[in-house]
């Protein structure tokens, strides 16, 4: 289903939320007001409008059930869940799919990352939550889908952004359709930042190019990007910590001073990923019923170098320990091809189909090391020492898919949909180290294995169009999602091998939601939800290196999602997104009751803008959110907050060419919270800090040529 995502990037994307096209989940193009599933759209003018497009937490704030924290930190990945699924993650995104331009940014296992988003360039977002994501492998919670804006005309873009905590930013494109159904659309970027505290300088170079054609019955649109990424790492802190100074970084995460000094490591983390994909579309003539093909075929490769703050007392004393730098080189590749068919039955009655089937492989040389050199007072902390760890790791997922939408009597409409596949893993173990003596166990034992999960899918709704203004459904489905290559690693007690007592974790989910479109300008959507997990996956234990997984019982998420979008008049527009969720254990060794570490209980963001002119606009923003348990066992707990902030817009005609202002003041009181935190952190380093009062300048000029 990856290639469905892009399926109509074409489309318009109006002001009026009831004309919203979406392709999300359906295969076809529907108004977002007729999709029988809750799904956001943030498109660019909001995407520009949140900050300097950097990280999507600027913008999914304003999305009802996704929860995406802005970590002031470079170095990790982007913490994002909906409704409660992926929230434990400890290192990328979990939980849910993720794709730009029809390209999977989560991996065959389901741990993704989102760095190489171009949101400059993006057309708009499209945020699924619920029953519905089913329908794309191997995850439970919800889908966010980049779709790129395809040339309109021949422009040419700079822009430039400067903000509070030493960040700048530029970027250059170019955009032109030529003759013959050619286009393109070029963008490159490079952006800086000191950052909020010491040692979180980070910066990135980030470059998108997208070639396209437009023939009578076909488009072939070829995507291409590249982003580099080192970030230097300031960790998280203790309560302590924060409470004492959120503006401190801990020493441990510091460069040494001299050979030597103990205990610091420079922790940083290095990224770089190229990519490409092509989407063919073919449209059928005729009176048949076969409307359309679509495949699409991507490659890439994703490298990665971290040092991380691991004691080096802590690895010289485990003969497993896999060292404290991570480095691996994954190559990934995969292919989507389905078939559209369009029926008209009795009356004015229609029957879409979509089917197809696609595959997706991951290959990976994971290495680690240790993050020193030396002994004594020649020791040097912080860069990488002698390997520890060289393993080729491999994922492969096959899959098959199939989803009808069609009208019943009167003003109902069914949809039924069935996914079917398998994930294989496959490690081979190259550090083996046998034993000392003849007839010991090996002080490092193969680790070699293989481990397959099969999954079967189903997802239906119902939606009744009680009346033009007003849609109603219901809509269930079951979920699954396999366990990752880290979380498979290890086994408890220490055996070698893959964890095969890991079982993957299955959800049982149901919506009720509810679209209103009462008068023009003002849309409301609302959705109850419950998500029923068996088999939840956490950590069991950490020692040595080796960090084991285990099944941790069953949990609970349910709770309740409003987004209201209002133009109270001609000069004013309004916004609010609000979500309950109730996220817990319900039995296993983690106590039922207890809440599921990283979820909220309540989150809800407000705006109000005034547009006095049509080329200005003043707007005031609110976010606020509950407290945030840290751990699984509720030992801690990051206090709610609620924050304002203003934002000014003001477009200029220069001549032909077009100069956009932007001016941001976030966090107006100057409050100091946190922003985020790192769950089960095994050091007690729990908290990431948000800045106190912030600005950003950002200018964007364009001209046709």
């Amino acid at each position: 289903m990856a290639w469905l995502l892009a399926a109509v990037a074409q489309a318009a994307a109006q002001d009026d939320d009831a004309e919203r096209v979406v392709v999300t989940a359906s295969g076809t193009a529907l108004r977002l007001f007729d999709t029988p599933y809750a799904v956001g759209v943030v498109d660019a003018r909001q995407l520009r409008a949140a900050g300097p497009m950097v990280n999507l937490s600027e913008a999914l704030t304003r999305v009802p059930g996704i929860v995406a924290h802005h970590r002031h930190n470079h170095a990790q990945d982007l913490q994002i869940h909906s409704r409660g699924f992926g929230a434990r993650a400890s290192f990328g995104v979990r939980g849910m799919r993720l794709y730009s331009d029809g390209i999977p940014a989560s991996g065959p296992d389901g741990q993704g990352q989102v760095s190489h988003f171009d949101l400059a360039g993006a057309r708009r977002i499209e945020v699924l939550r619920g029953p519905f994501s089913a329908l794309y492998g191997p995850s439970s919670g919800g889908v966010v889908s980049l779709v790129s804006a395809a040339p309109a005309d021949r422009r040419v873009t700079l822009a430039g952004d400067l903000g509070s905590d030493g960040l700048r930013q530029w970027r250059a494109g170019v955009e032109s359709p030529f003759d013959g159904g050619f286009s393109l659309r070029a963008q490159f970027g490079q952006f800086d930042i000191d950052g909020l505290r010491p040692h979180s300088r980070a910066e990135r170079r980030l470059g998108n190019v997208r070639l396209g054609w437009d023939g009578a019955h076909d488009r072939v649109v070829v995507v291409l990007n590249a982003i580099d990424q080192p970030a230097l790492d300031p960790l998280g802190l203790t309560r302590a910590q924060f409470e004492a100074d959120p503006d401190q970084t801990a020493a441990i995460a510091l460069p040494q001073q001299r050979p030597g000094q103990g205990f610091r490591y420079h922790t940083r983390k290095d990224t770089r990923q190229t990519q490409a994909g092509v989407q063919w579309q073919h449209r059928f003539d005729g009176d048949g019923a076969l409307r359309e093909s679509r495949v699409g075929v991507y490659a890439g490769r994703r490298a990665v170098t971290q040092w991380q703050s691991i004691p080096d007392t802590v690895q010289s004393a485990s003969p497993t320990h896999p060292g404290g730098v991570i480095d691996f080189d994954r190559d990934y590749h995969g292919v989507d091809a389905r078939l559209v068919w369009r029926w008209t039955i009795a009356g004015q009655r229609a029957l879409d189909l979509v089917a197809g089937a696609a595959t997706e492989t991951s290959a990976e040389e994971r290495r680690g090391h240790f993050n020193f050199v030396g002994d004594g007072d020649a020791r040097v902390l912080g860069v990488t020492g002698a390997l520890r760890r060289d393993e080729r790791n491999r994922v492969r997922t096959r899959d098959g898919y199939a989803q009808a939408q069609f009208d019943l009597a009167g003003a109902w409409t069914a949809t039924l949909g069935l996914r079917h596949g398998r994930v294989d893993f496959r490690s081979d173990d190259r550090f083996v180290v046998p034993g000392t003596n003849p007839g010991d166990a090996p002080l490092n034992p193969d680790d070699s294995g293989r481990l397959s999960f099969a999954y079967t899918q189903p997802v239906g709704a119902l939606q009744w169009r009680a009346a033009p203004a007003l849609r109603l459904y219901l809509s269930a489905a079951r979920g699954f999602e396999s366990p990752t290559f880290n979380e498979l690693a290890y086994r408890p007690g220490g055996e070698s091998g893959l964890n095969r007592a890991l079982r993957a974790q299955t959800s049982r989910q149901w919506e009720l939601g509810a679209k209103w479109r009462p008068a023009d300008g003002v849309a409301l959507d609302a959705a109850w939800f419950d998500a029923r997990t068996d088999d939840e996956i956490g950590v069991a234990s950490s020692s040595g290196g080796r960090t084991v997984f285990r099944n941790v019982g069953r949990t609970r998420r349910h709770g309740a999602e409003l987004d209201l979008r209002w133009r109270i008049a001609e000069a004013w527009r309004a916004q609010l997104a609000a979500t309950w969720l109730d996220a817990t254990y319900v039995d296993g060794p983690l106590s039922a009751g207890r809440r599921i570490a990283g979820t909220l209980q309540r989150w809800g963001y407000a705006e109000l803008a005034w547009l006095p002119a049509p080329a200005v606009e003043l707007a005031l923003e609110g976010r606020a959110q509950g407290d945030l348990p840290v751990d699984d066992a509720n030992t801690d707990f990051a206090a709610g907050f609620a924050l304002l902030s203003l934002r000014a817009q003001w477009r200029i005609d220069l001549g032909a060419g077009r100069l956009d202002l932007l001016g941001r003041i976030d966090n107006l009181a100057g409050r100091r919270v946190v922003g985020s935190v790192i769950v089960n952190e095994a050091n007690q380093r729990f908290f990431e800090p948000a800045p106190g009062r912030g600005w950003l300048l950002s200018a964007r000029w364009s001209v046709p040529f």
